[in-house]
C-alpha cells in the first residue's frame, strides 16, 4: 500500500495508520533525510527478525541502526558519554548515524552485537513515525549497490518492488542517493567509519 505523506505536514490520520501498522509488527518504508528505509518496531523482536531476514541481515553479526525521535531518551537505548551527547546535540537532527554501546533496555537481538548505530534524520515524517509509536524504529537502507537508482529513490517504483515484502510504503516525494555519515562513538576517540552526506564538526 502506498500512502502520500507531506514532510512539512504530515497527517496525523495517515500517521496513526502507518503507526498502527508498526505496533502490530509490521513493515514500513519510507524517506529519512539521506535515502529511503525500510523499517519496524526496534522493540518487537518479531518485525526485526522479518526485516533481517528480508535484507539477508545477521542480527548477531551486524550493526542494527534505530531512529529516535530526540535525544531526551537516548540513555534508554545506548550508553552515552558526556562528550558523546555534546556532539551528537550538535549535530541532530542531522544525516549522521552515531554508534554507541547497547543499554539494557534493548532485546537481546541487540545486546549480543553490544552496539548500536542512532539516527535522528532531519525528516519530519520517520520523526512523527517514532513520537507516535512511542519506541525508536529500526531502519535499513533499502538500497542495494547494483541496484537501478530509480528503485530507491522513486517511492512508486520502490512500491513496485516491495509491495508483496511491506505493509506500506510511504510516499514522501523523492529520495536522495547518498547515505548517513557512520561515527563510532563507542569510546571519545570519535572516528569517521563511512563519509556520507554529513560533514561531522568536532
Amino acid at each position: 500500500m502506498l500512502i502520500k505523506i507531506y514532510p512539512e505536514n504530515p497527517n496525523p490520520r495517515e500517521i496513526d495508520k502507518v503507526v498502527n501498522v508498526l505496533r502490530d509488527g509490521g513493515l514500513v518504508i519510507y524517506p529519512t533525510d539521506t535515502v529511503y528505509a525500510i523499517g519496524c518496531d526496534a522493540l518487537n523482536v518479531r518485525a526485526v527478525e522479518k526485516i533481517c531476514r528480508m535484507k539477508g541481515v545477521n542480527p548477531q553479526k551486524s550493526n542494527l541502526s534505530i531512529i529516535c525521535y530526540d535525544l531526551s531518551n537516548i540513555s534508554e537505548y545506548a550508553k552515552v558519554s558526556n562528550a558523546a551527547f555534546k556532539l551528537m546535540k550538535r549535530h541532530l537532527p542531522g544525516p549522521f548515524t552515531f554508534i554507541l554501546p547497547t543499554s539494557n533496555e534493548l532485546p537481546k537481538i541487540y545486546k549480543n552485537r553490544k552496539e548500536v548505530g542512532i539516527r535522528v534524520p532531519d525528516n519530519n515524517i520517520v520523526r512523527t513515525l517514532t513520537r507516535e509509536l512511542g519506541n525508536p524504529i529500526l531502519t535499513m537502507s533499502i538500497h542495494d549497490d547494483d541496484e537501478l537508482i530509480e528503485y530507491s529513490t522513486d517511492p512508486e517504483l520502490i512500491e513496485e518492488k516491495y509491495e508483496s515484502q511491506v505493509d506500506i510504503v510511504i510516499d514522501g516525494g523523492y529520495g536522495g542517493t547518498e547515505a548517513s555519515t557512520v561515527v563510532d562513538c563507542t569510546t571519545d576517540d570519535f572516528e569517521i567509519v563511512r563519509q556520507g552526506k554529513g560533514e561531522l564538526m568536532t
